[in-house]
């Protein structure tokens, strides 16, 4: 089998993103650890540490509360360039995607691998390896057309680029586990959108999928707490959104599965890929 485009972007750029990461996390650890009372406001100037936000435990029918705690932390690039929910790169509801066949087993590649990459057992909280449901591909983005552009062909390199896994209904969801730190206090992926069934994750502090590792979950029940956040946060301008670590639920499972995708770099890649998001398994 071919090699699968994985993580070059995210490995090319390693040294320089340690060495910029290994600065900040002196920096910020120098600086004291601020917390706030959720007043509404959303000032323009970067804080020492996270946001505790105290938000009440809220949801319509339909929404759950895991009982976690969020903190919004620090973005570190400009916002977005346009609306979250209009951005074919963050909302994956724009893109859509069209059903497969192909082997819902996990795939061995060939290629480098990354040893830090996100690993998709980590969203379960017995760290299992899932019964595959069903294969998907996700459609194309052409920014050239319409104002925030257009849905295209379906991507067929790789052949599968969001997956279906098998769920417990009610069962508590987190993020793909990764070992390396975004911000001080063990957070490692930043919200960069949600929804009520779905949620946008980027393994670095950027507010796009430029570089680094994204992740898209679907048809899950986003905890009602962690969706006001980043609502809170989204229109506060988005120079803070919320931040998760390993092992905090981020939600639960609303039926009997759910659908995954993972990027580098912005390119979709194979979520079957045993060596990249499966290792060891």
């Amino acid at each position: 089998m071919a090699p699968l485009r994985t993580a070059r972007c995210t490995r090319g750029s390693r040294s320089a993103s340690a060495l910029f990461a290994s600065l900040m996390v002196l920096t910020l650890t120098l600086l004291p650890q601020l917390a706030y009372a959720n007043d509404g406001a959303m000032p323009q100037s970067e804080p020492a540490g996270p946001r505790r936000v105290l938000l009440p435990s809220i949801g319509k029918a339909g929404q759950v509360n895991t009982g976690a705690r969020y903190d919004a932390i620090p973005v570190n690039s400009p916002p977005a360039d346009r609306p979250a929910a209009a951005h074919g790169d963050l909302n994956l509801a724009l893109r859509g995607y069209t059903s497969t066949s192909a082997p819902l087993g996990l795939i061995d590649y060939g290629g480098s691998t990354d040893g830090g990459a996100p690993q998709m057992p980590g969203i379960f909280g017995d760290g299992r390896t899932p019964r595959f449901t069903g294969a998907d591909r996700v459609y194309d983005w052409n920014w050239g057309c319409g104002g925030d552009g257009c849905r295209g062909n379906p991507i067929t390199n790789p052949p599968v680029t969001l997956l279906g896994m098998e769920t417990r209904p009610g069962e508590a969801l987190a993020a793909p586990r990764r070992g390396a730190e975004i911000y001080p206090g063990g957070y490692v992926a930043l919200v960069l959108y949600a929804e009520e069934t779905r949620i946008t994750l980027k393994y670095t502090r950027e507010d796009n999928v430029v570089a680094g590792y994204t992740v898209h979950l679907e048809g899950l029940s986003v905890d009602a707490n962690l969706l006001a956040l980043y609502r809170q946060a989204n229109a506060g301008g988005r120079n803070h959104l919320p931040g998760l670590r390993n092992g905090q639920p981020l939600g639960t499972a609303s039926g009997s599965q759910i659908k995954v995708a993972i990027r580098d770099c912005g390119t979709f890649l194979d979520p079957r890929s045993r060596k990249d998001w499966w290792q060891g398994r």
